[in-house]
């Protein structure tokens, strides 16, 4: 009950307590949302921070495909978070500049998680499902305590993936290892110190099992109970053994601890797909938690660009190639087209071992490559045009489907015609999709990158001004060399000049 005085009126300190109860609803009350997301703005970014301490901000373009297809999700995740402490958020960069530019926001859709005013980077996935999860780990305790049967199931039912430990005491040197693990991982860890709960699973403490909703349903962990290695193993079955490639299974394909991923191009309306699944799964088992085992459904046209990115075509598939994301998407390619277990361990073995060399994709060189301006460039000429010490050479690394590589094109073919008297300057261009170097990472198009004479022959980026007059005033500064150009508007936006691989 409310302190009162005498006469029976609510105290000084009751009435202040109220005032400051009230003001803090009214802020919370003063934020607009959209189906429940908050929406901040640069005046109000820092007051709903305050507001809500534990918070899950995406940095949005309006024009971002990606964007959108997460808007529902996202939407449905803070319905589900609505009665949470933990709130989501989202801001417009494109409109608020300010708190984007203060948070280093390159690209959209860009998650960033805050924890009383710390951000941390959101590393889970793009479903509602996926992004509650995330944020329940993050705003509780590293590992939930379960003391029942009914909890762990409770706890197994609502999650893809349950990484269960058995301890005798929270003080073992074997639970605080499976702490540790717990507080470093993006999975659920649940850790339990009942006899009953231990029983009913079979299991005698310590002991960590995983459960999951695919493959064999469980996983037990034989080995030491060291925190690295309950991490790797629980990561090891956190995704099926064989995964299918999609928009939401992407986060966690690419943000995954396994960075090798072998790839199988496949029509899965084919009547051929099943035994190609099952070698396929054959030899995911064999290199479990050491290689990822995806499947791109080339019947869907959403994965043509994929297919297209490996230099493949519907006739050759099915395909298989393999791909380290995290050295520059370097691509590996069997030594035979046949898709058999036998085939595709050696494949798999031969990566692992380091004795595989990296497959650049290259166009046949056409007989015609340097009569005209622009330079044609393909990955077998690339080195002997590049490398020649008395030239300067300036290439595009371009995509055929790339709208601002389209759009460069005119302007690309004007700067050529412009030093084409000078002998000593090549103005070049390479489509990326089909050719590869292994000195120059292509990661967006266009990729201007300058190359200048003499032995230095590193390549820099070029970041500036698409305009024809922007482009000649950079190579006449790198060169020494001075052109005549009229000036043009730069034809590409601001907000949006590359298309990403």
């Amino acid at each position: 009950p409310p302190a009162t005085s005498a006469c029976g009126a609510t105290s000084v300190p009751a009435m202040l307590l109220k005032v400051v109860v009230f003001a803090l609803l009214a802020v919370s009350a003063a934020f607009d949302t959209e189906d429940d997301v908050i929406v901040a703005t640069d005046s109000n970014f820092d007051e709903i921070l305050a507001a809500h301490p534990l918070a899950l901000v995406e940095f949005y373009a309006p024009w971002c495909g990606h964007c959108k297809s997460l808007a529902p999700e996202y939407a449905k995740a803070a319905g589900l978070l609505k009665d949470s402490e933990a709130k989501l958020v989202k801001l417009d960069a494109t409109i608020h500049s300010k708190t984007a530019e203060r948070y280093s926001v390159q690209g959209y859709p860009t998650l960033k998680f805050f924890k009383s005013g710390e951000d941390f980077e959101y590393t889970g996935g793009r479903t509602a499902k996926d992004i509650v999860a995330w944020i329940q780990k993050r705003s509780g305790p590293p590992a939930a305590t379960v003391e029942t049967v009914e909890a762990v199931t409770a706890l197994a039912d609502a999650n893809d993936v349950v990484v269960v430990g058995f301890f005798g005491s929270e003080t073992d040197k074997e639970a605080k290892n499976f702490q540790f693990a717990a507080e470093h991982s993006e999975l659920t860890y649940a850790v339990t110190y009942s006899a009953e709960v231990a029983s009913h699973y079979k299991v005698t403490a310590p002991k960590v099992i995983v459960l999951k909703k695919f493959d064999e349903g469980r996983a037990d962990y034989d080995g030491e109970l060291d925190s690295s290695e309950i991490d790797e193993f629980a990561t090891a079955n956190s995704l099926p053994s064989v995964i299918e490639f999609s928009d939401a299974m992407a986060p966690k394909i690419f943000g995954g601890a396994i960075k090798s991923h072998m790839l199988l191009f496949a029509n899965k309306a084919s009547e051929h797909y099943p035994a190609l699944l099952q070698v396929f799964q054959t030899v995911a088992q064999e290199n479990k938690g050491k290689i990822l085992f995806v499947i791109i459904d080339s019947n869907i046209p959403e994965n043509h660009r994929i297919v297209e990115f490996f230099g493949l075509t519907t006739t050759d598939l099915p395909a298989v190639r393999l791909i380290n994301i995290a050295q520059e998407m370097a691509k590996y390619k069997p030594e035979s087209d046949e898709i058999t277990v036998a085939v595709l361990s050696k494949f798999a073995q031969e990566y692992l071992s380091d004795k595989l060399k990296r497959h650049l994709m290259s166009e046949k060189t056409p007989a015609d490559w340097d009569a005209k301006p622009v330079k044609i460039l393909t990955g077998e000429n690339f080195e002997s045009v590049v490398h020649q010490a008395d030239k300067h050479v300036f290439v595009e690394f371009y995509a055929p489907w790339c709208g601002h590589c389209k759009q460069l094109a005119p302007i690309w073919d004007q700067l050529a015609e412009a030093f084409l008297p000078h002998s000593n300057v090549i103005i070049a261009k390479m489509d990326a999709t089909l050719n590869e170097v292994e000195s120059a990472a292509v990661q967006s198009f266009p990729t201007l990158k300058f190359y200048p004479a003499g032995s230095n022959k590193e390549g820099q980026d070029y970041n500036e001004g698409r305009d024809l007059a922007s482009l000649a005033k950079f190579v006449s500064a790198e060169t020494g060399l001075t052109v005549d150009v009229a000036a043009q508007p730069d034809t590409l936006d601001d907000h949006e000049d590359h298309d990403e691989l």
